[in-house]
């Protein structure tokens, strides 16, 4: 069940009513502890009916349980296929599926721990609701538990129970172990990262003792408790957190793992470390680079994308956090959903909130991660520098969130490029870096595309327009307004043939590994997000005479991919428009 930091009230009452049902005793439901049939199976005379795995009718049941426990002060579980009266009448649901189902149900609020436990022959489900930060609505009321059944409550009331004496962040909490449990092994592998740090106030706190090392590290608390984020940093959880599996290539065996049990978060980090860094080959690089050469994986973005797995992870179930090292690329699966407002399209930019704020701040104060609000984008401008896509986070129904690095070839062109601008800290300006990315794999940009990808506002995607056109490469202009957009549209600009040349010659005699885009993926996205293109702005992309344009241009009206704006392609004022698939 879910993670113990010292003795968990809700394990503890669900771990005595198994004991009571296997002695075929009655259970007493009380505030932590509901007893739940499988809605759905009762027919005719109260007669059971078979299971399925996937009884949406008891998930919308059971996620409506599960918003007023997460509402309750500390959470609570419930026990799925057992009557009030504590009959067994077993369950089939699939733990998986109901998870995810639940999840969607609760409009992505509640991750639960669903596991199959049995009793005398009987199947039945244990599912752990953690405590919820913010209200979850069900079915536009909120309600928490008094006793043994679900009351509802205003928001107010909810909140002035929050702010009266509850602390939001569960691993800022004490847990009952005290701090002279702190791992030997763990306390030396912080003071390392201490010592191996830039910051002269690092080196001198890892030569403190241990009890002033902890206390400064915001790990104890003021009776000598380790807090619960100090429990999992210096002891552990008792059993594995990260699950590091490295594999040359796709479907090849292993051939190498890190799965630990009895070891603390801070030894599995320094073993997932040091293990990948071992199957992270150093890479020579001949042009762009001061300093010569560099991991195939930036070291940096690396240890980040495996520490932002387990600091923002939901610590309230006991899966993994799985670390799969395959060939040149690094994916990290981390439980639970994004948090505080953070998605896939926001997460450069949004400010940046913790689920587990004390966790988070301590591994920063390690020094083994950024603190919050950097750390993406160091991953995102490291990854970048080198020519390699952007990272890739996303989020899954199941709730997980992946972070995915892909490093196959460092490209050295790109890099020469970078080091000819006429500002020397181009190749450190992260939205300079996203929007030459951009410009480059794409041919042109306006202030809704930019915006986009930047994940700011169009008035903030403005000033780095400003800054590129001030700047140079190789003595040429970097972008240049696109030539014939009609009055009142948002102007364009396109990739300057002298500044694409410079990029196309820092590769010598080998083939460009960042390619121009084809002459029809640069028309068609260019008329798929501005709604519209004429022969001179064609022309005005791809450095080419308008004059010259139409044959590309009929070829894609011949393919159904765009249609002319009148029905005889004639006349001035001529422009194509993007066909809407019927």
């Amino acid at each position: 069940m879910a993670t113990l930091y010292g003795p968990d009230p809700v394990v503890e009452a669900l771990q005595e009513a198994l004991a009571i049902l296997a002695d075929g005793g009655a259970v007493v439901e009380h505030q932590q502890l509901d007893l739940k049939e499988e809605a759905g199976r009762r027919g005719p005379g109260g007669v059971v009916l078979p299971g399925s795995a996937r009884n949406d009718v008891a998930a919308r049941a059971l996620a409506g349980e599960c918003a007023c426990m997460a509402n309750t002060p500390g959470g609570g579980a419930l026990l799925v296929g057992v009557a009030d009266d504590s009959t067994l009448i077993g369950t089939e649901l699939d733990p998986e599926w109901l998870r995810a189902r639940i999840f969607e149900l609760t409009q992505r609020r509640i991750t639960v721990d669903a596991r199959d436990v049995f009793v005398r022959g009987s199947r039945l489900l244990a599912v752990r609701v953690v405590e919820a930060i913010e209200p979850v609505r069900w079915n536009d009321r909120i309600s928490w538990r008094v006793a043994d059944r679900c009351v509802e409550i205003d928001a107010a009331t909810w909140h002035e129970r929050r702010a009266h004496g509850l602390l939001v962040d569960w691993s800022a909490q004490p847990s009952n172990v005290l701090s002279e449990s702190a791992r030997p092994t763990a306390v030396e592998i912080v003071r390392t990262f201490l010592r191996e740090s830039v910051d002269s106030s690092a080196n001198d706190l890892a030569e403190a003792a241990t009890p002033d090392l902890l206390r400064r590290l915001n790990a104890v608390t003021g009776d000598g408790h380790l807090t619960n984020a100090g429990f999992l940093v210096f002891v552990g959880r008792g059993i594995p957190a990260i699950d590091y599996i490295r594999r040359d290539r796709a479907g090849a065996d292993s051939t190498d793992r890190v799965r630990d049990a009895g070891l603390s978060l801070i030894e599995e980090l320094q073993a997932v470390f040091s293990t990948a860094r071992a199957h992270n080959p150093m890479v020579h690089v001949s042009q762009g680079l001061a300093i010569g050469q560099t991991r195939r994986i930036p070291e940096r973005t690396l240890r980040e994308a495996v520490v932002n797995g387990v600091a923002h992870r939901e610590w309230g179930v006991d899966d993994l956090t799985v670390v799969e090292h395959l060939g040149n690329s690094l994916k990290v699966t981390s439980p639970g959903a994004f948090f505080g407002g953070v998605t896939s399209d926001n997460i450069i930019n949004h400010p940046s909130r913790s689920r587990n704020t004390a966790l988070t701040e301590l591994l920063a104060a390690i020094r083994v991660a950024e603190r919050e609000g950097i750390g993406v984008d160091r991953m995102v401008a490291d990854m970048l520098r080198l020519g390699y896509p952007r990272p890739e986070i996303t989020e899954t129904p199941s709730p997980t969130v992946i972070v995915s690095l892909i490093a196959e070839t460092v490209d050295e062109g790109w890099m020469t490029w970078l080091a000819a601008f006429s500002d020397p800290g181009t190749p450190r300006n992260l939205r300079r870096l996203m929007a030459l990315d951009l410009l480059t794999r794409q041919g042109w940009i306006d202030l809704a595309t930019l915006a986009t990808s930047l994940q700011v506002s169009e008035g903030e995607a403005l000033p780095v327009v400003e800054e590129l056109l001030g700047l140079t490469v190789a003595r040429s202009p970097v972008i240049t307004p696109v030539d014939g957009v009609p009055d009142g549209m948002s102007e364009a600009w396109a990739l300057v043939e002298g500044a694409r040349k410079a990029l196309d010659s820092g590769y010598g005699s080998r083939a460009p590994r960042r390619a121009r885009a084809s002459r029809e993926s640069v028309a068609l996205s260019y008329v798929r997000a501005r709604g519209r293109i004429s022969s001179t702005e064609l022309g005005s992309l791809l450095s080419a005479h308008p004059t010259n344009m139409g044959r590309l241009l009929r070829s894609l009206e011949d393919q159904g991919l765009i249609e002319p704006s009148r029905p005889n392609r004639r006349g001035a004022g001529l422009y194509y428009l993007p066909r809407v698939s019927s």
